[in-house]
């Protein structure tokens, strides 16, 4: 694992070189013709850094959510970006969903009032024909990595299960974390954001605290954060190289030291995809992921449980280069040799 760690350290800092920081207007000027200006143009979700500004106030609590909120329908066009920040921050306030039978009357209430603002934003990025500025940007992320990015809870099965045998485990903050993962998942695949500006945000930290949560033991949440990480994989061509190499050492930590991850199956249906668009012919560095991954997998005790997700992939392989035949049937051959005590 420590060998991992500085894998993952020494590629966040290369990447934290690479970036270029973004320049700011400092100064905000005044025009008799800007509300008719504005009017005219296509509507920009935090265009106003007069309003934005106005809004660093101290972290919202509890008491904040139990406050009347107005809708986005009832506010008009040009403070709509105001409402917009002002109900992701109060989304930020986090609530204890163990012991639930201890709540009072209070927090029940703030907790339903944050799902109903939760609603309001997946709705409102589902009709908003908007470009959205760094500054909103910057609040959509930091309250997805608040809600999301957290320690998971001690494993239930101590041993990989079939999902189909295994008694199911539900995240207990489900209620919530359901409907952030929709709102991110809406918002990542909008086509009015700028790729560009996103790079800040989505790198290879933020993706590596996705890959992490991918070892939750609730299935609908693995399903979100493999739809969400195939989307970025397609969307953010700089992350691909570092997507693939973060995969590899999650596989290559569960082969030779855990043999116990619960997201094996969804991120070897990311990899399929993935293998699938490869180009022809295939690169050195592909092959060698065959051979030192995906064979050496089929050797794990837990192999039935995501036997079927990477077969599709070793298939995705050969189907490419039929040259790999031969090394996929001896390294697999090999394997079971070995396995059975034979020399």
């Amino acid at each position: 694992m420590n060998v991992i760690n500085k894998f993952l350290k020494k590629s966040i800092s290369k990447n934290k070189k690479g970036t270029k920081p973004t320049s700011r207007d400092t100064k905000y000027h005044k025009s008799e013709n800007k509300s008719t200006s504005m009017s005219k143009s296509k509507p920009s979700v935090g265009s106003s850094k007069e309003k934005e500004s106005t809004l660093k106030a101290s972290a919202p609590t509890m008491k904040d959510l139990l406050k009347p909120s107005p809708t986005f329908q009832e506010t008009p066009q040009n403070g709509r970006v105001r409402l917009f920040i002002e109900k992701l921050r109060l989304c930020s306030v986090l609530f204890d969903f163990i012991d639930t039978e201890n709540q009072t009357q209070t927090e029940t209430k703030a907790s339903e009032n944050k799902r109903q603002l939760l609603l309001e934003l997946v709705d409102f990025i589902g009709k908003s024909k908007a470009v959205f500025s760094e500054n909103v940007v910057a609040e959509v992320m930091k309250m997805v990595k608040i809600n999301l990015f957290r320690t998971l809870p001690p494993k239930v099965h101590k041993t990989m299960i079939d999902p189909e045998e295994e008694e199911p485990v539900y995240e207990s903050a489900w209620p919530h974390l359901q409907i952030v993962y929709e709102f991110f998942l809406r918002f990542i695949v909008s086509g009015d954001l700028d790729v560009r500006l996103m790079r800040k945000y989505v790198n290879a930290a933020f993706v590596n605290g996705l890959l992490e949560l991918l070892d939750s033991e609730d299935r609908r949440e693995r399903d979100y954060l493999k739809t969400i990480l195939h989307r970025i994989y397609a969307k953010f061509m700089m992350l691909r190289a570092w997507i693939r190499k973060s995969i590899s050492l999650t596989f290559y930590n569960f082969i030779y030291e855990t043999e116990h991850h619960n997201g094996v199956a969804e991120l070897l249906e990311i990899l399929g995809s993935i293998i699938s668009g490869f180009a022809l012919p295939l690169k050195a560095e592909h092959k060698q992921f065959l051979k030192t991954v995906l064979i050496p997998m089929h050797k794990v005790k837990p192999l039935q449980v995501f036997h079927q997700q990477l077969s599709y992939c070793v298939t995705q392989f050969v189907d490419k280069d039929h040259t790999l035949s031969p090394t996929v049937i001896l390294g697999i051959f090999q394997l079971n040799t070995c396995y059975l005590g034979y020399t």
